[in-house]
């Protein structure tokens, strides 16, 4: 049972999150950011990782402290969920095109955190939503699910194209590295013998 349920509570946010690998992409994302909500929803959908997340934020001052503490919370979820590692493929990537835009995505659940973003959005906000915040919540996943995650716009003309090419692609290269892989037979991913 490959799932984990993680409480952050601080002065700025509240946040309750719940993870299951081995699901079918089913999602329940309230966070009181529509467009954030959306990214989450693709997450989930694409990465067949069933996610639930309940925030609450000072969205009074801005979505910032709220997109940063749920990628927090859901990297803390991942790493839970996947105990040891042992048996997973481990590593993951996908390109994916939408529309204008094509984003890459490689990663790597090697308990290494580091985020290579290269988004260069051409508009500062999707509606509301500050762009910059993609890759906050980038950074806050990849720090504290022990990620190493690439993300490289290819070709992209449309902020929203751009962002949801990013979330469907991570998802999709998450999928893969999560994923048990038959031939591992229960053993670990590393010749280090540690992950």
């Amino acid at each position: 049972m490959r799932r984990a349920e993680v409480t952050r509570t601080t002065n700025e946010t509240k946040i309750s999150v719940s993870l299951a690998l081995d699901g079918t992409g089913k999602s329940d994302c309230t966070t009181g950011i529509g467009f954030f909500d959306h990214m989450l929803d693709q997450l989930a959908r694409h990465s067949l990782i069933d996610m639930t997340v309940q925030a609450k934020g000072d969205l009074h001052i801005d979505d910032h402290h709220t997109v940063e503490d749920v990628g927090i919370a859901l990297g803390q979820a991942l790493t839970r969920a996947l105990g040891d590692k042992k048996g997973i493929r481990r590593y993951g990537h996908f390109r994916l095109a939408m529309d204008d835009t094509q984003v890459a995505c490689a990663l790597d659940l090697s308990a290494r955190p580091f985020l290579v973003c290269n988004l260069p959005f051409t508009a500062p906000k999707i509606g509301s939503f500050d762009t910059e915040l993609v890759r906050e919540f980038f950074q806050a996943l990849a720090t504290h699910g022990g990620i190493t995650l690439h993300i490289d716009m290819i070709h992209g003309i449309n902020s929203h194209h751009i962002a949801e090419a990013a979330f469907k692609a991570v998802a999709r290269a998450l999928r893969e590295a999560v994923e048990p892989d038959p031939r591992m037979a229960g053993q670990l991913p590393s010749t280090k013998g540690a992950l």
